[in-house]
């Protein structure tokens, strides 16, 4: 069965597969990342825009023949008095849509100031930690927990997640 992920990002692609394998495993899965629009902001900054291009990217994808579309948005929100980060799964399969949201965490304010003045959280990643291309990488999510879930599992649990209605059909 194939699946298309509205991204080339090597990380986001992991986690797709990753989860495929783990929550159907009976079928065989060829995945192909391709290059699409999110259709909102280069960094989403409130819940529903962040779900909207999860949900766009899907929409960039259904030109292409597959049996699985899937769209990873990460984006962040203002809290009370900090900036979060978090991400959007949303999969389109032949009967169904789903989708799921990853846990959240407060970004330091160094992070938090960077973006707030236009920079996209991976690129202030990499401006405070010293790194090059940490998105395509451990992400913020695995700098700051020192490698303890990088961004591919951070991903792929919520992708999990969205693959509930299809590991149970019967109850949904």
């Amino acid at each position: 069965m194939k699946i298309l992920v509205g991204s080339t990002n090597p990380v986001k692609i992991k986690a797709v597969q990753n989860a495929f394998q783990q929550c159907l495993p009976q079928e065989h899965w060829s995945i192909e990342g391709l290059k699409v629009n999110s259709g909102v902001s280069d960094q989403p900054m409130s819940d529903e825009e962040t779900f909207a291009g999860a949900q766009y990217r899907v929409g960039q994808l259904l030109s292409h023949p597959a049996d699985f579309y899937v769209g990873l948005e990460g984006g962040l929100e203002h809290f009370q008095d900090h900036v979060q980060a978090f991400a959007w799964i949303y999969v389109k399969g032949q009967n169904r849509d789903s989708f799921a949201r990853t846990s959240t965490f407060i970004l330091p304010p160094k992070i938090a100031d960077l973006v707030k003045g236009g920079m996209e959280l991976g690129e202030a990643d990499d401006v405070v930690f010293g790194t090059d291309n940490s998105k395509q990488k451990m992400g913020a999510v695995g700098l700051l927990t020192k490698g303890l879930t990088d961004r591919a599992r951070y991903y792929e649990e919520a992708v999990q997640k969205a693959l509930i209605p299809y590991m149970n059909p019967n109850l949904y």
